[in-house]
């Protein structure tokens, strides 16, 4: 029901409401209790929240696996959460609860990006907030950056990006600056992709809405041409889509169009059937959910030629 005056909703998009004197009213917040850093005394995984930036301001939680000896260096993933640009956060328990169990079972650093959210910090937030963390990690790549975890147990020749919906398009943006631009110091490997948030379904609008700095519907950020495809700075892609979720016919189109682009690395694409958008927040434990995580596992661990 819309109200009279300044409290008429003029405009209703799935995660957010505008009324007429331009407040923005969310939908969907809080869904997810948040939850500490932590020492995980069964996998032996420790945590930490470290502050990147201040204006704007940037955080990172950081995943370390259990030490087998003092100089031990990991792969890292730099994870991307979902939320469709609007909500969620790298605090709530489901992705503290998925980083650390990636953590623990690939042996690898995680770097989970808490990034800005429309409408406090609308689009391009998101992108730069990421891309910011992850020219922090780079940082260290000589051994002297600001945070110790990254100097002294990093493999910067094994870099992955990954995240789900909105975090699966943001990891493509940045693959694709890294292939534009470079990364001084990494090796970005691979990226990983659940169930991607791109254009050519009815949030079109919504996305172009929130972002304050558009192309239209072409704006390549969520309709990637093949010339962009192309560029990905990365050598492997993993996508996931899921059968009963409507951004399953995005991410298969990203698939079809990385494939014909003239890109040089490898893709593969794995689908869920009889399963929802980001299923896997809800139950790790599910037959359905352990079977996508142990894939992201066996990703991570392959070793590149």
């Amino acid at each position: 029901m819309t109200l009279s005056g300044d409290n008429e909703v003029v405009i209703q998009f799935p995660f957010f409401n505008v009324f007429k004197d331009g407040r923005v009213e969310l939908l969907w917040s809080d869904l997810f209790p948040k939850t500490s850093p932590s020492h995980d005394l069964i996998s032996g995984v420790r945590s930490k929240d470290v502050i990147i930036s201040t204006e704007p301001q940037v955080s990172t939680r950081i995943f370390l696996p259990e030490l087998k000896t003092p100089d031990q260096k990991f792969p890292l993933l730099l994870y991307i959460h979902g939320g469709g640009f609007v909500m969620f956060s790298a605090f709530d328990a489901p992705y503290h609860l998925l980083c650390n169990k990636i953590a623990a079972e690939a042996n690898v650093i995680v770097v989970s990006v808490e990034y800005g959210l429309f409408p406090a910090r609308p689009l391009p937030a998101c992108y730069e907030d990421s891309w910011k963390a992850l020219q922090w990690v780079a940082s260290h790549a000589d051994g002297g950056g600001s945070e110790p975890w990254l100097n002294d147990h990093t493999d910067f020749g094994e870099v992955f990006v990954g995240g789900d919906s909105a975090g699966g398009n943001i990891s493509h943006t940045l693959a694709f600056r890294v292939g534009s631009i470079g990364l001084p110091g990494v090796r970005l490997v691979g990226i990983i992709m659940a169930h991607p948030f791109f254009g050519g379904t009815e949030d079109d609008e919504m996305w172009l809405y929130m972002c304050t700095n558009n192309g239209g519907l072409d704006d390549p950020r969520m309709n990637p041409g093949l010339e962009d495809l192309a560029m990905l700075g990365c050598e492997r892609v993993l996508i996931f889509v899921a059968e009963k979720d409507y951004l399953n016919v995005v991410g298969r189109n990203y698939y079809e169009k990385l494939k014909r682009s003239g890109w040089k690395g490898s893709v593969e694409i794995v689908e869920s059937e009889d399963e929802g958008h980001c299923f896997f927040l809800r139950d790790f434990n599910c037959e359905k959910s352990l079977e996508l995580t142990q894939k992201v596992v066996s990703f991570l661990k392959q070793t590149s030629c």
